[in-house]
């Protein structure tokens, strides 16, 4: 048994959040900087040179990338072997995202009921999906998620007589109709299997996975690389004023699913999708 403190546990949590409001993974940072070459026109080349003097700006004066710092949605690994002292998780979770947001000056946008509305002030409380696994680590990923993006997510409970070519319809016609409002070029996260709040789990978290890694199996591999091509022949380009790349990747995770059922939710992010990792 491994004893870790509460405070680790915030401090940590803290560090995350705001590392991933000011800085992209570098897999994706690279992509961005290579669009402006792909890019036929001039308005899209000047757009992509525009967003990467957004990623310099923010990086050198350590501010935001983006105004809408988002929800902070965070997945833990647990491992089982940990013991947590000095405090609760997530009391632990939810101060340090406090300390982020309120202290890092980050927007907050959290509202303490869904239609009376009324900010929190210190964007709490956090998503947080939590995982037991082996051993006596844990491992954290931040993941703030601007709503521009999220808003354009969508899930459908298709049956199991739908074909792939229904499924990559489907992830196509999302982004035809997110248009310029999820301030492309979009990064996607594809859920398959599971069942209705699974499904949106699993498109969550493909969009924490590096965008250099693709999937696993070469089916899903091949797939990725074909939902991609089609977005990508939409013609919606950066900020929605056309060009050749709509979406910089797309990540497919899946799940086992009920007999008469298969689930698809497509999680939309930005061409900022932002999340950060680190194991204590």
């Amino acid at each position: 048994m491994r004893e870790i403190s509460a405070v680790t546990i915030e401090k940590t949590v803290e560090e995350l959040f705001l590392k991933a409001n000011a800085v992209l993974p570098k897999s994706l940072e690279n992509k961005i900087r290579s669009c402006e070459n792909l890019e036929n026109t001039d308005l899209a080349k000047g757009i992509f040179c525009d967003m990467c003097k957004n990623l310099d700006a923010a990086k050198n004066l350590d501010i935001p990338i983006c105004q809408d710092t988002g929800m902070a949605v965070l997945f833990c690994e647990l491992g089982q072997d940990v013991h947590i002292v000095d405090g609760d998780f997530n009391t632990a979770v939810n101060n340090g995202v406090r300390k982020a947001y309120f202290d890092g000056k980050l927007r907050c946008s959290i509202v303490k009921d869904p239609i009376r509305r009324g900010n929190t002030n210190d964007n709490t409380p956090a998503l947080i999906h939590l995982t037991l696994v082996p051993g006596d680590k844990i491992k954290l990923t931040a993941a703030p998620k601007g709503f521009g993006s999220e808003n354009m997510s969508r899930i459908k409970m298709f049956t199991p007589s739908a074909t792939v070519d229904d499924i990559v319809n489907f992830v196509t016609e999302t982004v035809k109709i997110a248009d310029a409002n999820p301030c492309p070029p979009v990064v996607l996260g594809v859920g398959i299997g599971s069942d209705f709040e699974g499904v949106a789990f699993l498109a969550k978290k493909a969009l924490c996975r590096d965008i250099s890694v693709s999937h696993n199996d070469d089916f899903y591999k091949e797939l990725e690389e074909r939902m991609l091509k089609e977005v990508n022949e939409l013609g919606i380009g950066p900020q929605g004023f056309g060009g050749n790349v709509t979406a910089l990747a797309v990540n497919i995770e899946t799940a086992p699913t009920h007999i008469a059922g298969l689930p698809v939710a497509v999680n939309v992010g930005c061409h900022v999708t932002r999340h950060a990792e680190t194991t204590i």
